[in-house]
């Protein structure tokens, strides 16, 4: 009923303002104005095809249902049982939150941090967060801190992996059932529709609408020209809330909407992006020598470490497993790391034929690097289940804090890196592409 409806979820920001929206590429810093779009539609750059904005109905409404599903779901999935197995008249029971405190018992309370943030308290936080926005928004009146919890929400995304995570108790399953016998409890189905639900809860959030209802639009900076880049007019788009804003050149610039810090390029992007790599790769060698796991059957232990395990599955015959284990603990990290290396080389050398191929690799780069924790995950669920004393146990060994420290150090290599500087290089056959599209608009 449009009469009952929010305001929120009335009108979309376009149908809310005469004047044109200004945004620059988060990727390529193109300054373009957005169209007017309706439920289902998205915006994207017209030069490298990054996605700008994308459209939901009903956006404030659909967020706040998802976020509170996966709240209930995520409750269910710390109340009951997650898995049990027996074998020989033994067995055992855990709940989700064991797979991180069995890892502090085994002197591994690192990994055993990074485990409970990743799939509980960080998750737990954002669907807090989207609610508490969502609901002041229905209500037509923000509630306190509500700027401070929306920039947060962007920061945190990268960081929550149920879905990693439901993938690696696939694979500690499947390793385990041919010896023992798995019965999957309630909070592992719960667990599931949680990881669904989240990944539905960050698809559907709007963060243009979002914005745009908390705090408005301030007029983009007088003189800003669209078909030029942001970078050479002063100009720089906030990469939380992607609001237009002049950049000082006397002091620290943050964003007039959001107040998130503002940088023409990210500072010392490629110095921070060698230094994190460097240190990944430091951190891969332990990673590959040690063992990840410790097995103990029948008093006798067998070291694992992370190609060992792929040798085993593929022995037992499990090569599904012994893919994905290869793929997600091997193949993603090296790819990732000779992808990044790739580009800071020749990040001076673009040009238009292979910019956007460039970023593109970039874009791909970034969105794989965090499912190499999958090992990881594997090894605190195996931990915590397979505690049958000397006829079957599992401890974890170095590698695992090793291999959880190339995950992160990759991904935030990956953030650290700015895709803008690919494009900063000459272009002259694109700016003959584009230069018919120059319009200066006084926001």
């Amino acid at each position: 009923m449009p009469g009952t409806t929010p305001l929120v979820d009335r009108s979309p920001p376009e149908a809310r303002t005469r004047r044109r929206r200004l945004r620059a590429c988060h990727e390529c810093d193109w300054v373009v104005a957005l169209p007017a779009l309706k439920g289902g539609e998205k915006a994207e750059c017209p030069r490298c095809g990054h996605t700008l904005v994308r459209r939901h109905h009903f956006p404030a409404q659909r967020s706040m249902a998802l976020s509170i599903t996966a709240l209930t779901a995520l409750i269910l999935s710390v109340a009951f049982p997650f898995v049990s197995f027996s074998v020989g008249g033994i067995g055992n029971q855990i709940e989700l939150s064991q797979t991180a405190t069995t890892l502090i018992g085994f002197h591994q309370p690192i990994v055993a941090v990074v485990v409970i943030l990743t799939i509980v308290v960080l998750p737990a936080l954002y669907l807090l967060g989207v609610i508490w926005l969502q609901y002041g928004l229905l209500r037509e009146q923000a509630l306190p801190a509500s700027r401070d919890i929306a920039r947060s929400l962007s920061h945190l995304t990268p960081w929550m992996m149920a879905d990693v995570f439901i993938i690696g108790a696939l694979v500690s399953l499947i390793k385990v059932a041919g010896i023992a016998q798995i019965e999957l409890g309630m909070s592992f189905w719960a667990f599931c529709a949680f990881a669904i639900f989240l990944l539905l809860t960050t698809q559907s959030l709007d963060a243009d609408w979002m914005w745009f209802s908390l705090k408005g639009e301030p007029l983009a900076p007088e003189g800003t020209i669209t078909g030029e880049t942001a970078f050479f007019q002063g100009l720089t788009g906030c990469a939380t809330c992607g609001l237009i804003n002049r950049l000082s050149s006397h002091e620290k610039s943050y964003c007039a909407r959001c107040h998130e810090r503002l940088h023409a390029r990210l500072p010392h992007s490629l110095q921070r992006t060698w230094a994190l790599l460097g240190a990944a790769a430091v951190m891969y060698i332990p990673a590959n020598l040690y063992p990840i796991m410790t097995t103990t059957s029948l008093g006798d232990s067998t070291p694992s470490t992370i190609i060992g395990g792929v040798v085993e599955l593929l022995q037992m015959g499990s090569w599904p497993v012994a893919a994905v284990i290869f793929i997600a603990s091997v193949i993603v990290p090296v790819s990732k790391f000779v992808a990044l290396v790739w580009l800071c080389l020749v990040v001076k050398r673009s040009d238009e034929l292979n910019a956007v191929g460039r970023t593109r690799l970039y874009r791909v780069t970034e969105f794989i690097g965090r499912w190499s924790m999958v090992d990881v995950f594997v090894v605190a669920i195996l931990v915590a289940l397979i505690r049958a004393g000397s006829l079957m146990s599992i401890t974890p060994g170095p590698a695992a804090l090793a291999f959880g420290a190339v995950v992160a150090l990759t991904m935030l290599a990956a953030m650290s890196f700015d895709p803008r500087l690919i494009w900063d290089s000459p272009l002259p056959r694109q700016e003959r592409l584009f230069s018919g599209s120059k319009e200066n608009i006084d926001g």
